[in-house]
């Protein structure tokens, strides 16, 4: 199904995107968010936007599934955008640069808005362009970035336009970032029509959260288990009892037990301890917090104990762990790219 163009108003300026590209980037990020814009175009019979791909220094960069793209221009040579979105993806860290955060800081200073797919966003909060601003991440990725930039408002949905901010997560949220932008700007026609063409089976919105791996898992059918595992996420640093659980989710404990048990094959207490750990090892990989921090943080008494918890998980002690990655962390931390 195609909208007519409009035959008797005059047809509305092309809008011209901009895309950097950082080092591994999201290819299906990328393509999610473009491909919307040249259907948009097709549809319409007219340029509704162009997009143009730029790099740090002109010079091509390598996606996390090694293909390479030859960008339009570099930052240096930019010409002005009507929005600005900062493709991320894989060990976006080492991807920042001070030469980035000034280029995005001076967009904002603009009043161009800028926005993020997948892990861009740790640019645009490195940058301190998320700060009082609700913003997304890919799951895996939400713990370290609450952790380190507490003044943007992280949130768990899928994607989230606040004002002249635009952040989503990674795979296909990009596509359902950039219709719910071209429905503000051309109409929820366009829009549909662009969703009917590329086979979707409705438009997500700002009230759709990120799949979690358990309801991936479940499904929809145990919402008791569902809802409790929840719980268990949002109290990662003072966790709750068992019998805490058990009345929010209206069960007794020992049919909250039954429950993992049959679903998890596990006691709750250990699907609760396995989501404080797996919480612990991202801020260890992705933060430069201490471990003492990292253990407060995830709900254990002390550091020793962490420890020992962390090592029978994961057969390997935190700090070992971490020793691993300090080359890079050093790297990182001398580049002014984390604290």
């Amino acid at each position: 199904m195609k909208p007519p163009p409009p035959a008797t108003r005059e047809q509305p300026r092309k809008r011209r995107i901009g895309f950097l590209l950082v080092p591994e980037y999201s290819m299906i990020a990328f393509a999610s968010a473009v491909e919307p814009l040249r259907m948009a175009n097709r549809l319409n019979e007219s340029e509704l936007y162009e997009w143009v791909t730029v790099t740090s220094d002109g010079e091509p960069v390598l996606a996390s599934n090694a293909l390479r793209i030859s960008p339009d221009t570099s930052i240096a040579n930019a010409e002005k955008f009507d929005m600005v979105l900062v493709c991320g993806g894989l060990n976006i860290k080492q991807a920042i640069d001070k030469a980035l955060l000034f280029w995005l800081r001076k967009l904002a200073h603009q009043k161009i808005p800028i926005g993020a797919l997948c892990t861009g966003s740790y640019l645009m909060a490195r940058a301190e362009l998320l700060n009082g601003y609700r913003c997304t991440i890919h799951w895996e990725n939400l713990a370290s970035l609450r952790e380190e930039y507490p003044q943007a408002r992280v949130t768990s949905e899928l994607f989230e336009i606040d004002r002249d901010r635009l952040t989503c997560t990674g795979g296909t949220a990009p596509l359902d970032m950039m219709l719910s932008v071209i429905a503000q700007q051309h109409g929820a026609a366009l829009a549909g029509a662009i969703s009917e063409v590329f086979v979707c089976e409705r438009i997500r919105g700002t009230n759709d959260r990120q799949r979690v791996p358990l309801r991936v898992f479940l499904g929809t059918s145990q919402p008791k288990l569902v809802e409790a595992a929840s719980l268990m996420e949002a109290n990662i640093e003072e966790p709750m009892s068992l019998d805490e659980l058990a009345n929010h989710v209206a069960l007794s404990r020992r049919q909250l037990e039954r429950l993992f048990q049959k679903h998890l094959r596990c006691v709750p207490t250990r699907y609760y301890l396995e989501l404080r750990l797996e919480r612990a090892r991202q801020l260890l990989l992705q933060t430069s917090k201490s471990i003492v921090d990292i253990a407060f943080a995830c709900g254990f008494v002390s550091a020793p104990h962490f420890s020992k918890c962390y090592r029978d998980y994961f057969s390997i002690p935190p700090r070992d762990e971490r020793r691993m990655r300090k080359p890079e962390l050093v790297a990182s931390k001398a580049a002014g790219l984390i604290d």
